[in-house]
């Protein structure tokens, strides 16, 4: 992954990070967030630890072996991680958080459908929630799997949120869109019914967000 201003990819990381729970997105120790390393491993945040106290020798590196090195263990939702990026070669990233609204939807175990055009950004025609495992399980990532198929986030029932880039940067992004999102359904569902766009309007807007 090529650098940004001269960053190490350890420092993009803890700086994402820290930018998250900055923007309300996320809220103390919470959330986690891993990089592809090479073909068989990845970097990955520390578990319990503050963002704010994070220094680049406190990120661990994780093989698909589930085998790790570092100062620090790596995050309790390692599972998720290392198997999104050992079955998804189209990311490089996985962001998790527990952000305000899409952790609400969550909690109620709703998928958000097209109610707007922006539900493409994840990558279809509407945004699934992996259902409920226990934090840190290989059932979570199962799920989380599953949900995220031809997709680049969901909810994760009871839980939280998963989002994936191709840097941190992008990651946090998408997170930031997908909050929003989430955000203005639980409006919507509180004035009435939304209005869900037809998978043949989704198929066509899903074209235009390609190129």
């Amino acid at each position: 992954m090529s650098q940004q201003s001269g960053k190490t990819i350890r420092a993009r990381m803890i700086e994402a990070c820290r930018e998250m729970n900055r923007l309300g997105l996320n809220h103390g120790a919470s959330g986690n967030l891993s990089v592809r390393l090479g073909s068989d491993s990845c970097l990955i945040t520390p578990s319990g630890m503050s963002y704010d106290a994070l220094t680049e020798d406190d990120i661990a590196t994780l093989s698909w072996t589930g085998s790790w090195r570092g100062a620090h263990r790596p995050s309790t939702e390692w599972r998720f991680h290392r198997d999104i990026l050992r079955e998804r070669s189209d990311v490089d990233v996985v962001l998790h958080a527990h952000s305000r609204h899409a952790t609400a939807i969550a909690c109620l175990g709703l998928e958000i459908p097209a109610f707007h055009y922006m539900v493409a950004m994840a990558g279809g025609d509407s945004i699934r929630c992996a259902p409920y495992a226990r934090f840190g399980s290989q059932a979570l990532s199962d799920n989380a799997l599953k949900a995220l198929g031809g997709r680049r986030a969901c909810p994760l029932a009871n839980h939280g949120v998963i989002v994936l880039g191709s840097t941190p940067e992008s990651a946090l992004a998408l997170l930031q869109e997908i909050e929003s999102l989430a955000a203005m359904y639980v409006i919507a569902r509180q004035l009435g019914a939304p209005v869900v766009l037809d998978a043949g309007e989704m198929s066509e807007v899903l074209k235009l967000f390609a190129s």
